[in-house]
């Protein structure tokens, strides 16, 4: 970013001085505050002091152009209505909870949020409160030049107000988050406004980062009976307002319209609309028009006349040198520009042939002047009165009052171009968002056909333009063939961040589809890849019933032609098989691949270069189910099978199948932790890593099979395996190395799931809550309270939705979160509700399922005493359990060490027999807990442990390497025999890992 030929300074009473030097463009900075920049493009976003609106306007030059009287920055009606909303707003602000708390305040256009924000604004800068705003910064204008000071000096607590916040991209939301502005200690308060609640699910999955609370305020639309309800005191205030402006003394001459109770004046906006007209038309001496088209045509007429008259000052000496025409056209331009700098301004309007820029700019910012100086086309206001001027301007409506601009198409069409010079960037999304707007349902309809006119020139042009664009294009009434167009330019393997726009949009243009064809191969197929990119969207239950119709509707064919469909078959029973996992369908999913791999084996064995893929990937996908059946030698049979053919695959073409084989090593990791196979689930975890992450930053597959794009490795599945790695590093005492994966692990979902929380929340609570434990486990209090608190925030909204998924993981990441609290010796009053809380969901959970839940509960319990001890003023205690990964499934299963409960490691020959005895006891005492710790927590049968007819939990123990060896030292002898149980000497260079007491050696 080059600032001008100048210098800023800012200095205050404390001694602050900040130093701007710029010599070539514009200076900004901000004392108190980041200041995030694109390298090109400049501040990724704007932070400027709450200004107050403006006093002693002239009245003259409000009524002269009516739209100036609707602007919210000027605030010409007094506040009224919204008692409850405004109610809301100041207990959310007042009341106690977590330091930093956000609130989406969202409803349609004109439904009054910008007026309820200033409002509230107000209000908290009397309460004391410091109040900001931040504005999307590429191709903003910048604030005047010199320092925004944003230091709290004293302040109660910080308001941060963002507009528009549907509209910023999530990433930018992210770094606004991320500002130190929001790092105080103070009570700090974050108001989002939007149209829609479509992104707050992202943006509340990006707040996560700050542990801050969420919630949402709807503005809904107005009373529908206007003699009893709000509607006609809103008028009447509203009006009483504008006659003061307009110099009326008897304003209650003008009465409401009689169509006050329709559903278009179920707007604040609207109703205001209302009253200004009847005050203008009634001191013209007109007859208001009826219905909301017909306001807005008055008011856009009263604009041109206001331009017209200064047009004919001219000849008065007024300097003015635009025509009406032209005005028109600079002010339709700014509609979908909004305000930029001068440089841009020029350009822009040079390009759309327009002559002497410098003089349209100059007569149109006498008419739109900027908040910001120096800024050029600032845009009519409010939002909607803009889109219905770019509606009233495009030719095509039946609103004869105000008839159509010859020039707007093309206008249109140059506005929405993409150019390489970069001028365009800042305004083509604003473009496309503001005429799907004006085009949405039971508005302006043929807008739709004007954008289908721009998106068959520029298809990518709802692509670039984003998420929200292509949702809100997929509802208009656009032609299957631009839809196809524009379908043409989604990733073919998804994009985090477009992902539920294009899930939409594919939804709208498959029902299409499938009205046009009874061929059952294309029918299956448009079934699939809808289900493939519902589930990228996280719409995983709609994913399996879209991927269930493509089963059928192969099925069904192939019963009369096999040789034409099974391979189909096939394939959409491995892509079911994988929706029905996601959302926890064990039993279908393992059924679903084991047909598919039925088929895969008997095609195969005639054409193996085409079917073998197929067969490994259904293999690796049946090891999972049989995994999570708990059939795990046959799980691990399957899915070393899997990994044999990808593997032969990848060592000739391994641009084909790495991919495969990173995901089959993946889940033989998994089985072999699963089996007590430490070394080898780390050797193949690492391995899968390994290959995900280099497969993660290289250039995309351009292989287009349904295959490849079921082998296609995203962030999400390195996440994931980082996950399982950092679980088998922990068992190996590699600690350091364990968090640092999950810590990555972390970082990957949580930005994931700030694009798609739908998709890649429950992952990032899984992920958040290990973090928290290993975190917890090293004594890194602070560390593992925020993660544990990142988890319980996720795991309260997922099982509000569905409990008996998600309430275990609540209860988890909650005594977590608890026991972390404890141990910073933090504000324990939390940690109370959180231990009290997760032992009630534990107590329940164990009265219905005692063998995977009664360990759980007792653990709760612990913790629970423990808090409530320390509050009584008793000594704190902190008793962290051990685990399966870190204890009980690596420490039974060797012959050399003891790990002690001070988490020293001790070898078992150096170790006094009395205490081995007394160690020994001490583990035999709570067998039954062991075994079934194992048990839950490997997610494994007992005879997968090696358990055998009339074993109990003793008999299975004595046989463990580690108690076998406990009890040699007990009587004085080595702890590792000479010879193995296998009958062999032991020696340095021979592995026994898999030796046991009575293991038979052919």
């Amino acid at each position: 970013m080059n600032p001008p030929d100048a210098e800023a300074w800012s200095e205050d009473g404390n001694g602050a001085r900040q130093r701007i030097r710029v010599d070539n463009g514009f200076g900004y900075g901000v004392i108190g505050a980041d200041l995030h920049v694109f390298a090109d493009r400049g501040p990724v976003y704007l932070l400027t002091e709450h200004r107050p609106p403006p006093v002693d306007l002239d009245r003259a030059w409000l009524t002269t152009q009516p739209s100036r009287l609707l602007n919210a920055r000027y605030q010409i009606v007094d506040f009224t209505g919204r008692n409850r909303e405004r109610a809301e707003l100041a207990a959310w602000r007042d009341g106690g909870g977590p330091r930093v708390s956000a609130m989406w305040l969202h409803g349609t256009g004109g439904q009054g949020k910008s007026r309820l924000a200033a409002e509230f604004a107000a209000d908290s800068t009397t309460a004391g409160w410091k109040v900001v705003t931040a504005t999307h910064g590429p191709g903003a204008v910048l604030p005047q030049p010199g320092s925004q000071d944003l230091r709290l000096n004293g302040a109660t607590g910080l308001l941060l107000i963002v507009d528009y916040a549907d509209r910023w991209p999530v990433s930018h939301l992210t770094w606004l988050f991320s500002n130190k502005l929001l790092d105080g200690t103070v009570p700090t308060r974050l108001l989002l406004l939007a149209r829609s609640t479509s992104q707050w699910p992202a943006v509340r999955a990006a707040l996560e980062d700050l542990t801050a609370e969420t919630g949402d305020l709807e503005l809904a639309p107005l009373d529908a009976e206007p003699d009893r309800g709000a509607r006609t005191a809103m008028f009447t205030r509203a009006r009483d307002c504008f006659a003061a402006c307009y110099g009326l003394a008897e304003p209650t001459v003008v009465g409401p319209p009689d169509d006050l109770h329709r559903p278009d004046f179920g707007l604040v906006l609207a109703v205001h609309m209302a009253a200004l007209v009847a005050i203008d038309a009634h001191t013209r001496g007109q007859r208001p028009p009826k219905g909301m088209a017909g306001l807005s045509a008055y008011l856009l007429n009263r604009e041109r006349k206001h331009w017209a008259q200064l047009w004919e000052n001219r000849l008065e000496g007024l300097e003015f040198g635009t025509p009406p025409s032209e005005m028109n056209r600079v002010v339709f331009t700014a509609a979908l520009t909004g305000a930029t700098t001068h440089a841009n301004g020029k350009v822009t309007l040079t390009r759309l042939g327009m002559e002497r820029p410098e003089r349209l700019l100059t007569d149109h910012a006498a008419c739109y002047p900027s908040s910001e100086p120096g800024a050029v086309l600032e845009p009519l206001y409010p939002d909607r009165l803009a889109e219905d001027f770019l509606a009233l301007s495009l030719p095509g409506h039946h609103i004869t009052a105000y008839p159509a601009a010859p020039w707007a198409e093309t206008t249109a069409d140059e506005l929405s171009a993409r150019h390489e010079d970069d001028t365009s960037r800042g305004h083509v999304a604003r473009a496309v968002t503001f005429l799907a707007s004006a085009a949405a349902p039971h508005r302006w309809p043929h807008v739709a056909h004007h954008l289908e006119r721009i998106l068959r020139a520029d298809p990518a042009l709802a692509v670039a333009a984003g998420s929200t664009a292509l949702s809100t294009v997929a509802e208009l009434d656009i032609g299957p063939a631009v839809m196809e167009a524009v379908e043409a330019h989604f990733p073919r393997f998804g994009q985090a961040d477009l992902d539920v726009g294009i899930a939409a949009f594919t939804e709208r243009l498959t029902a299409y589809r499938l009205s046009t064809t009874d061929a059952p191969s294309e029918r299956a197929r448009l079934y699939q890849d809808l289900g493939f990119r519902l589930s990228r969207a996280g719409r995983r239950e709609d994913a399996v019933a879209v991927t269930q119709e493509a089963v059928r509707t192969f099925r069904r064919a192939a019963a009369a032609d096999a040789a034409a469909y099974e391979p189909g078959l096939a394939m959409a029973l491995v892509n079911l098989s994988e929706c029905a996992f996601r959302v926890g369908s064990s039993k279908e999913s393992r059924q679903a691949a084991e047909e598919a791999a039925k088929l895969f084996r008997r095609l195969a064995a005639s054409d193996p270069a085409a079917y073998e893929p197929g067969l490994a990937m259904s293999l690796s996908h049946l090891g999972q189910g049989l995994s999570d059946s708990r059939r795990t030698e046959e799980a691990l049979a399957s899915t070393e099978r899997a990994v044999g053919i990808f593997w032969r695959l990848a060592a000739s073409h391994p641009s084909a199948y790495e991919p495969g084989l990173a995901m089959a090593l993946a889940n033989l990791g998994v089985l072999s932790w699963r089996l007590r196979r430490w070394s080898d689930g780390l050797v193949a975890t690492e391995r899968a890593v390994e290959i995900i992450r280099r497969w993660v930053t290289s250039a995309p597959s351009t292989d287009e099979s349904d295959l490849a794009r079921s082998l296609a490795l995203d962030e999400s599945v390195l996440a994931l395996s980082l996950g399982n790695l950092a679980v088998l590093l922990w068992g190996a005492r590699r600690r350091t190395e364990a968090i640092s994966a999950l810590q990555e692990a972390v970082g990957i979902s949580r930005r994931l799931a700030a694009v798609n929380p739908e998709a890649h929340e429950p992952s990032l609570a899984q992920l958040t809550t290990n973090l928290g434990i290993y975190l917890s486990r090293v004594r890194r209090w602070k560390a593992a309270l925020a993660a544990a608190e990142e988890a319980a925030e996720i795991c309260g909204r997922l099982s509000a939705v569905d409990p008996a998924r998600y309430e275990a993981a609540l209860a988890r990441s909650l005594q977590v979160s608890a026991l972390a609290r404890l141990g910073d010796s933090q504000d324990l009053r939390p940690a109370q509700r959180a231990a009290d809380q997760a032992v009630g969901i534990y107590r329940r959970l164990a009265a219905e399922r005692p063998s995977e839940f009664h360990n759980a509960w007792e653990e709760a319990l612990e913790t629970q005493k423990a808090v409530h001890d320390a509050l009584a003023g008793l000594p704190i205690k902190i008793n962290i359990r051990w685990t399966v990964e870190e204890h009980w499934s690596t420490l039974l299963n060797q012959d050399e060490v003891w790990q002690d409960a001070q988490d020293r490691r001790i070898r078992l020959d150096e170790m006094d027999p009395t205490y081995c005895t007394n160690v020994l006891n001490f583990i035999l005492r709570q067998a039954d807990g062991i075994v079934q710790m194992l048990l839950n927590g490997l997610i494994v049968v007992p005879e997968s442990l090696g358990w055998k007819e009339g074993d109990d939990a003793v008999s299975w123990l004595e046989r463990q390497p580690l108690v076998t060896a406990l009890r040699r030292r007990s009587a004085g002898e080595r702890a590792r025999a000479e010879l193995c149980h296998c009958g062999y000497r032991i020696q340095p260079d021979w592995s026994h890992e898999y030796c046991y007491p009575g293991i038979i050696v052919d």
